[in-house]
């Protein structure tokens, strides 16, 4: 299913995954950011057939990002633009596992051209930060005319409670004080959409990263395996971890954190 809306001079397309919840795309000044995930191609598919973009943008290259891009070249000639670490990973046929697949469906490959520090839209000029932590190739796109940021996957929500195994919270922690140096106001995440107050839920993020950080810290000297740590702060067993086969998982954080502690203790 697929909402169209627009703030701030921005369209925002929702989708709907039955057991994913939201993923976002969006479309501004004839510029497309993300394009969803391919097993939703049927649902977004007829609203990008009539819309106007000249580029395609991609804040990193997992597949409920990238899904649509082969799609899309089908339909009309336009250059795609991703960090050029994730060059290689666009131009690979399905690079994830079994079921990330049969969520998102299966991403073809695709040429993908490498951003710069900043890209033009019609209209606009936007910085591209890198913002790794989630993903290698992470970028924010923000313009400094309008305020507006898109963060890729970087917020999602104000509380982290799994990542992937070749996630980091400390790169996330980075990234999220390099946004929050910005003056920006709206923020369009692409799994939480709008956010009006941007900065303020960001910061918001950042205050709990740094909570589970000195949480994680204290255990860790304290002499506390990472999985006693993890069993402390993170008793639920969520759904995702079984289902992943551990490719998510909470331990993910608490190792995180530790192997940032060990890199900097003397």
């Amino acid at each position: 299913m697929l909402r169209s809306y627009e703030h701030d001079g921005v369209t925002c397309l929702e989708l709907t995954h039955p057991v994913m919840g939201k993923v976002f795309s969006f479309l501004t000044d004839g510029m497309l950011v993300d394009t969803g995930p391919q097993s939703l191609e049927a649902d977004i598919m007829p609203d990008l057939e009539q819309a106007s973009f000249d580029q395609v943008v991609l804040t990193h290259s997992h597949e409920d990002h990238s899904g649509n891009v082969p799609s899309i070249l089908k339909r009309r000639e336009v250059p795609v633009f991703v960090h050029h670490n994730g060059i290689a990973i666009c131009a690979k046929d399905t690079p994830y596992p079994a079921y990330r697949q049969a969520i998102w469906g299966k991403r073809r490959p695709f040429i993908a051209l490498p951003i710069s520090e900043t890209i033009r839209s019609r209209t606009r000029e936007w910085t591209v930060i890198e913002t790794p932590g989630h993903a290698e190739d992470h970028i924010s796109l923000f313009d400094p005319q309008t305020g507006i940021l898109f963060s890729g996957d970087l917020f999602v929500s104000p509380k982290t409670k799994v990542i992937m195994g070749d996630e980091s919270i400390p790169e996330r922690m980075a990234s999220t004080r390099r946004l929050l140096e910005l003056d920006f106001g709206p923020m369009f995440c692409c799994h939480a959409g709008y956010i009006p107050d941007g900065k303020n839920m960001l910061q918001q993020k950042l205050d709990h990263l740094e909570y589970i950080y000195g949480e994680v810290e204290a255990l860790h000297k304290k002499g506390l395996p990472a999985e006693d740590i993890r069993k402390a702060l993170y008793p639920k067993d969520y759904p995702i971890i079984s289902v992943s086969g551990g490719e998510w998982d909470s331990l993910h954080i608490v190792n995180s954190v530790i192997a940032d502690i060990e890199k900097i203790t003397p």
